[in-house]
């Protein structure tokens, strides 16, 4: 795979193992005959670790033998999160902390979810971009707010606390950026 088509989320092989790329920053050249580069941040699968490579457009990177798979959660317990496979309904357990991030945006409910499977051994999860929760906590919005665009701070049902426009109340479906944490509209 050529550095130039590489994007966020893709999957590559870096320093002999697997990295998922989190971050792509373009640094165009300042003379003529130069080449473009590509500054990437990743994380380690395996060991959760960042790392930041560079590379010109027309480097090739390695794609790491990976597999996606679809799944939905089953239960989570103290230190595991278990999840089942939709196509063949294999169950896949991750340490509770090596997913707490995507954990914050994950229902019983959400449809799309990846899990990221290195070597026969679920490693991780991929949420969507974007998913739809319900605040169960909040201030009450007042009459006349909507002309503000003043935020408060709403409890979400997986416990995430994020920045709402006032005149939201609870009850409703807020929709939400996993990547950054922010509201997006309502659902």
């Amino acid at each position: 795979m050529l550095a130039k088509d590489l994007k966020p989320g893709g999957i590559v092989l870096h320093n002999e193992a697997p990295h998922v790329v989190e971050t792509v920053k373009v640094q165009s050249p300042s003379a003529r005959g130069g080449a473009t580069l590509y500054k990437f941040r990743a994380r380690n699968i395996v060991t959760k670790q960042k790392a930041d490579f560079h590379c010109k457009g027309t480097d090739n990177l390695a794609e790491a033998d990976f597999q996606r798979r679809e799944v939905t959660l089953m239960y989570a317990d103290a230190d595991q999160v278990h999840f089942l496979d939709s196509q063949d309904y294999n169950q896949y357990s991750v340490a509770a902390a090596d997913v707490a991030q995507e954990m914050q945006y994950v229902t019983e409910s959400l449809g799309g979810m990846l899990a990221l499977i290195y070597n026969e051994e679920c490693v991780g999860i991929q949420v969507p971009p974007s998913v739809e929760l319900q605040i169960t906590e909040c201030d009450p919005g007042v009459k006349g707010n909507s002309a503000t665009s003043r935020n408060k701070p709403a409890t979400l049902e997986t416990g995430l606390i994020i920045q709402v426009p006032e005149y939201l109340k609870q009850g409703e479906t807020v929709k939400v950026d996993t990547r950054s944490g922010d509201f997006l509209g309502r659902a």
